[in-house]
C-alpha cells in the first residue's frame, strides 16, 4: 500500500483500535475477540483530505496515539496488536506499518510472516472495503487492485474492483491479463455475444510476438511455438496452420485491429474467464 492509502486506511482504524483497547479489559478473556472485531469497524469519520495533505502519513497517529511514544514501547504494541487482527483487515495495515517504520528490528521470520499478513487478498479486501465506506471510493481501487496481485485467480476481487470503477462512472468492459489492466487506444466492446478487445494490447500483455500483413490484410501473433492467424472481416483464422472458423471476425475499430479475445487467448493456452455482474474478462496463463 502507498502511504496515501495507508495513511487513510490508518486513520479509519485507528479510531476502532481505541475502542477495541477499552474492550479488551472486560467480558472475562473474551477481550481479544472484540478487540479484533472493534479494530475493523468504522466508529468515526477520516478527514481524508488532511491525510492526504500532510508529508507525515498516520503510520505515525497509529503508533503513536493508539500505542504510546515511537520507539520501542510503540513497536511492542503494534507486534501484540497484530496477533488478534492477523485475519481481519487491520492485519494487512499494522503489517505495513510494521514493516515500513519498523522494519529494522524484525526478524526475518518475522518479515517472511508480516509480508504473507499484508499481501493476503482477502484483508485487502477488507481494506478496499472500509475505505469505500468511508467515501475514499479512488482509494479503495488501488488496494483492491493490490488484493488481485495477491491472488490473480479469484474472480470475486475482480469483481469487487469492477463494482468500485462503475462506482467512478468506468463503466464498459474490463479487460485483465495476470492480474494487470493493459492499456489501449481502443476499449473493449462486444459484438454479436462476443468480446473484442485491441490484439495488440492482449498480445503484448500475454508477451507474444505481432505481425501485420498490409496484403493480405492479416494479423498474426506467436507464443510458445504457437502461431495464430486472422483475417480483417473474415470468420476463418488459422492456428498452427489448421482452419478455425470463429463466431465474429477481426475488424478494425479506430484504427486498431480488435479480435475475440476468447478465441485468441485460449488459442494461445490462456485461461479465459468472464464476469457477468460487471462486464469482466479475466485471463490468466495457465
Amino acid at each position: 500500500m502507498n502511504k496515501v492509502l495507508l495513511a487513510t486506511a490508518s486513520g479509519v482504524l485507528a479510531t476502532s483500535l481505541f475502542a477495541g483497547a477499552a474492550l479488551a479489559k472486560s467480558d472475562n478473556g473474551n477481550g481479544a475477540e472484540k478487540k479484533a472485531e472493534a479494530a475493523v469497524k468504522v466508529e468515526a469519520s477520516v478527514d481524508t483530505k488532511a491525510n492526504k495533505n500532510v508529508e507525515k502519513t498516520s503510520q505515525d497517529t497509529v503508533t503513536d496515539n493508539t500505542y504510546g511514544s515511537t520507539g520501542h514501547q510503540g513497536f511492542k504494541g503494534l507486534l501484540n496488536a497484530i496477533e488478534n487482527v492477523k485475519d481481519k483487515p487491520a492485519g494487512a495495515v499494522i503489517a505495513d506499518l510494521l514493516l515500513t517504520k519498523y522494519d529494522g528490528r524484525l526478524t526475518a521470520e518475522q518479515k517472511a510472516e508480516l509480508e504473507a499478513i499484508k499481501e493476503k487478498d482477502e484483508a485487502l479486501s477488507a481494506v478496499a472495503d472500509l475505505l469505500e465506506q468511508q467515501g475514499s471510493v479512488t482509494d479503495a481501487v488501488y488496494v483492491q487492485k493490490d488484493a488481485i496481485k495477491a491472488n490473480i485467480k479469484n474472480i470475486n476481487s475482480y469483481k469487487k474492483l469492477g463494482k468500485l470503477y462503475d462506482k467512478l462512472g468506468k463503466k464498459g468492459v474490463k479487460l485483465y491479463v495476470n492480474g494487470e489492466e493493459p492499456s489501449f487506444e481502443v476499449a473493449p466492446f462486444i459484438r454479436d455475444g462476443n468480446t473484442l478487445v485491441p490484439f495488440r494490447a492482449i498480445s503484448e500483455a500475454l508477451k507474444a510476438d505481432v505481425a501485420w500483413n498490409e496484403e493480405e490484410r492479416s494479423v498474426t501473433v506467436t507464443r510458445d511455438g504457437i502461431s495464430v492467424k486472422l483475417y480483417i472481416g473474415s470468420t476463418t483464422a488459422y492456428v498452427d496452420g489448421k482452419e478455425v472458423t470463429l463466431e465474429v471476425p477481426a475488424a478494425i475499430a479506430d484504427g486498431s485491429t480488435v479480435v475475440p479475445v476468447r478465441f485468441v487467448s485460449e488459442a494461445l493456452k490462456a485461461a479465459v474467464n468472464w464476469e457477468p455482474e460487471t462486464s469482466s474478462v479475466i485471463i490468466n496463463e495457465e
